[in-house]
């Protein structure tokens, strides 16, 4: 196992480049089931997560092929209706096959994907979705069983406590759009992976109206053909990239990211006082202010509100800015699991409920710290690029499931930061060799 060593205090210069988006890959991969003729993906980030459902794809019966770095061929012209735990467990995203399956096949068995260390995210929206579309709904020993045959268009309401259901959208409306009849979907998800969805949908001849608003209507087709597709650049990548150059910056350019898709958190970055210019529609240059940063205060919400998948990041840049910040996690109330470390770093954060009290001061000293989740990942190397002396992050396999070579990519910019085996690092600072 690797760990990820990071001197502290260099500037970041130049261009980084975002990759595609993890969370629209997935699902998309998983669309690829809904035709037996073959589907091309361009703009495919390389990540363990994408090379998991390849796998889970290969054992469904579809013919996976990685033909360039970015780019993948998948023909699922014969496929099994069943995905088993040994696949399913390894990583969450994996549910989303279920709507593609009852779709295509009027049946689908696949085993209940577990919990997450940043809370529970039950499936009971999916469930209710495709009980809504007339399947039979069956939950027994750790599987979903779904019977298709005689599902048919219906309005469905997809609110939850926390709102939409993005995954629990996805896999509805992969459902009904080879499903008879007309779905109209309430309160449907709206981020920008959802639309990517749809537009890849349409490519291969769904109907579906209202792409981008919670109200989305689609009419069932017989078949769905074969596409060429390129993925949306990662919004969440950008946003980190976009923090790191805020924390440690000098006309950083992010290139390949959409301007659009970051209106949350551009608008909070310039609250803040980061110096920042658009460059174009998909390039925006930052840079660590000169004089100290105001904190601010943010709020986590879906689409088109500020990102829950950014809010360790920006909880990392409050803890550098002088004054108070509160961030309060409205999507995953629990979202937490990096404050301890940043706290072994010296930030000064309270945990009351789902707000984060950031009692923010000039410096980090650098530490071994934990990885609990992929953004905490991100959020301890957003920490080490500031922090005075030498950070080692630990359990980084959880970055690798939805970072595409950051170390290469922030390496190339000026960060001094590199992986090795854990086995090279000293014995006295490493916990897990206790």
């Amino acid at each position: 196992m690797d760990v990820m060593r990071i001197e502290g205090g260099n500037t970041l210069s130049g261009s980084i480049s975002v990759s595609g988006a993890k969370n629209a890959a997935l699902p998309i991969f998983a669309a690829t089931l809904l035709t037996e003729e073959t589907c091309i993906l361009e703009n495919v980030p390389n990540l363990s997560d994408i090379r998991f459902m390849a796998q889970i794809l290969e054992h469904l019966g579809a013919e996976v092929e990685q033909i360039a770095p970015t780019s993948w061929k998948i023909s699922a012209k014969t496929i099994s209706h069943r995905a088993p735990y040994d696949l399913v467990r390894k990583m969450r995203a994996s549910v989303c096959l279920m709507g593609p399956l009852a779709g295509r096949l009027k049946k689908a068995e696949i085993s209940l994907p577990g919990g997450c260390v940043i809370g529970p995210r039950p499936i009971d929206m999916h469930l209710k979705g495709f009980a809504g579309l007339g399947m039979k709904v069956e939950v027994d020993k750790g599987y979903v069983f779904l019977d298709a045959t005689e599902a048919c268009g219906n309005p469905i309401f997809l609110g939850g406590r926390h709102g939409s259901t993005v995954t629990g959208t996805a896999n509805v409306l992969m459902a009904a759009v080879l499903t008879p009849g007309k779905t109209i979907i309430e309160c449907a998800a709206c981020e920008p992976e959802v639309v990517d969805l749809c537009k890849m949908l349409v490519s291969m001849g769904a109907d579906i109206q209202g792409i981008g608003s919670p109200t989305l209507t689609i009419v069932g087709v017989a078949k769905l053909s074969g596409c060429r597709y390129t993925i949306l650049p990662d919004r969440i990548e950008a946003g980190t990239f976009l923090i790191a150059g805020a924390m440690a910056g000098d006309n950083l350019t992010v290139t390949n990211l959409r301007v659009a898709d970051q209106a949350a958190l551009i608008d909070k970055l310039k609250e803040a006082g980061v110096p920042l210019t658009i460059e174009s529609d998909s390039a925006v240059t930052v840079s660590k202010s000169s004089s100290p940063l105001k904190p601010v205060d943010v709020v986590t919400h879906p689409h088109p509100g500020f990102p829950t998948d950014v809010q360790a990041q920006m909880s990392t840049l409050m803890s550098v800015t002088p004054g108070i910040s509160i961030v309060t996690e409205k999507i995953f109330p629990n979202r937490f699991m990096h404050v301890p470390e940043l706290q072994r770093m010296g930030a000064d954060i309270a945990i009351e409920g789902p707000n984060a009290i950031v009692k923010g001061q000039s410096k980090l000293s650098g530490a071994p710290v934990m990885a609990s989740d992929l953004r905490a990942s991100a959020a301890l190397i957003l920490a080490g690029l500031v922090a005075e002396g030498t950070t080692w992050v630990l359990r980084i396999y959880h970055l690798d499931r939805g970072y595409d070579k950051i170390d290469e990519k922030l390496r190339a910019v000026g960060a001094v930061i590199d992986r090795i085996p854990e086995s090279d690092m000293p014995k006295d600072l490493n916990p897990e060799a206790a």
